[in-house]
């Protein structure tokens, strides 16, 4: 564990923002965005006029505030402001659609909702059933049905006195996709992002105030992390895009930004270079990316093809690690000059590890065990869900349901969950709800859904479909079911494959067997 010796009384946004400003960095360039270079001063001032206004609306300690909102300046300030009010804000996963808003908007029994316009229509579908929500507050476009943001700062004050909250209060949830059923608030405090900073960024990353670091989706873990407290802990500078993944768009920003850190994940880190190859290829002139140090990659394995192909075109190390919501950021990462490809890398300081068997007996190196993690910055608990608690966060131990092994150099190696749970994208993926809106296409009778690696040794769900008796395949039908998917859960679960089947393999109990599928399509 490491020792943070923080105050009793302690706020985070004062740590993260105002700090800044007291030690003489108030003109230094705290955030890149678009055409926009926001200084520290100005990014306190507006985090302060976000505090008033949140207290304007009502909102007090411990109140719960979502977000939903793109990475752009206004996710910043809205995560401190309600920080520092003493609020809990809740950055929510922007590729979900109405029916997962509502329920954590229930759920967590949010009062204020601060959204991107762009994501107003699957709101409106359900605000007439959040029955917590008290005030809707919308970024950017004027919106009269509802509170404007803009208009809320305009009229707030620049100076707020942090809400006299302590290292151990709740700072901010994240919602976790573990639990196929629903998911599950975990509940981070003010230490949490100072205990990350302090074990990964510093101590694996050697970040300092010269650092510019780029990334994506500040929903997740790994991306608040990266872009919202890792570079104001230490006076660096947070690069943020709000635009799709798409590689050509990224490479212009690695020219126009010149970050010397690089957030990411495996499947752009493989855009990226096939991108470059191509350009390259066909006689496009690219001008060359000289200000990365170090990309990072998260959220899904990264295979050694793509790391060997990334640092061949870009000709920089790829630190793989891994991390989970419950547990904020990053606890396994390789280290510079000792990157192992395939692996996960090796404990972060102030984690510990354990590989248990199914009877939780340590398992010796070579050996596949069921992974717990032990450190500073794991998640209390589960908002309101006792079991999962009890079952999941052992005394300062987490049960993390992934299975690794660890060689005897050290380095850890995944090799699946404990459970059916899928990770697609960096994102979880509950086979269960795939195949249950599967089933409700008028021509399919039952489903199944696994995961199968790409060209690129990603995951991605590929399902096993059974159509209705009287229906006959047609060569339009697995787009129109893969479409049909799309329009109704979040887009990145969509099978990208469908095979057409008799019959699904399943237990004398009438469960699927997952592994008879795995093997088939292993075996293609």
């Amino acid at each position: 564990m490491i020792e943070l010796n923080l105050p009793r009384q302690f706020n985070a946004a004062e740590y993260f923002v105002d700090r800044n400003v007291a030690e003489g960095r108030g003109d230094k360039a705290a955030i890149l965005y678009e055409d926009q270079v926001i200084s520290y001063r100005l990014l306190a001032e507006n985090v302060n006029r976000v505090a008033n206004a949140l207290c304007e609306l009502g909102v007090g300690m411990e109140n719960r505030v979502m977000l939903l909102l793109r990475d752009t300046p206004e996710m910043i300030y809205s995560f401190y402001g309600a920080i520092k009010a003493g609020a809990v804000p809740i950055p929510t996963n922007i590729l979900m659609k109405a029916p997962d808003f509502l329920y954590m908007l229930n759920d967590s029994r949010a009062a204020v909702l601060i959204v991107d316009p762009v994501f107003l229509p699957e709101i409106e579908k359900i605000l007439d059933q959040a029955v917590f929500l008290n005030s809707v507050v919308v970024c950017g476009a004027q919106d009269h049905n509802h509170l404007s943001f803009n208009d809320l700062l305009e009229n707030a004050g620049t100076d707020f006195k942090a809400a006299a909250t302590t290292s151990d209060d709740a700072a901010f949830w994240l919602y976790s996709g573990r639990n196929p059923e629903k998911p599950m608030g975990a509940v981070h405090h003010h230490s949490h992002m100072v205990y990350c900073a302090q074990a990964y960024a510093k101590g694996i990353l050697g970040m300092t105030a010269e650092d510019r670091a780029m990334g994506s989706f500040l929903f997740f873990a790994y991306g608040l992390g990266n872009g919202v407290y890792f570079p104001f802990a230490v006076g660096a500078t947070t690069v943020l895009i709000s635009h799709p993944p798409k590689p050509e768009l990224f490479y212009g920003d690695l020219i126009k930004y010149k970050p010397t850190l690089f957030f990411t994940v495996p499947t752009l880190l493989g855009a990226l270079a096939d991108y470059k190859k191509t350009c390259l290829h066909d006689g496009q002139g690219l001008p060359p990316v000289e200000s990365l140090r170090a990309c990072i990659s998260s959220a899904e394995i990264l295979s050694p093809e793509i790391y060997h192909r990334f640092k061949e075109e870009f000709g920089v190390e790829v630190l793989e690690g891994t991390g989970s919501t419950e547990i904020c950021h990053i606890f396994l990462s390789n280290r510079f000059g000792e990157v192992q490809p395939g692996s996960t890398g090796k404990p972060v300081a102030g984690y510990q590890m354990r590989l248990l068997d199914d009877d939780d007996n340590p398992v010796n190196p070579g050996q596949i065990g069921n992974l717990m993690v032990s450190g500073g910055s794991i998640a209390s608990s589960y908002w309101n869900q006792r079991e999962e608690t009890r079952h999941n966060m052992l005394g300062e131990w987490f049960v993390t349901g992934d299975r690794y092994l660890m060689d005897a150099d050290g380095y850890f190696y995944f090799r699946g969950r404990s459970d059916d749970m899928l990770r697609v994208g960096g994102k979880w993926l509950a086979p269960g709800e795939v195949e249950k809106t599967i089933n409700q296409h008028p021509a399919v009778a039952e489903s199944a859904v696994v995961g199968y690696k790409d060209k690129d040794e990603l995951f991605k769900p590929y399902a096993f479909v059974v159509l209705n008796p009287e229906v006959q395949p047609t060569d339009s039908l697995t787009e129109d079911i893969q479409q049909f998917v799309r329009d109704r859960i979040a887009a990145y679960k969509y099978p990208r494959w469908i095979e057409l089947v008799d019959t699904i393999p399943k237990t004398a109990g009438g469960k699927i067997q997952r592994f008879v599928l795995q093997e088939r399509i292993q075996q293609k």
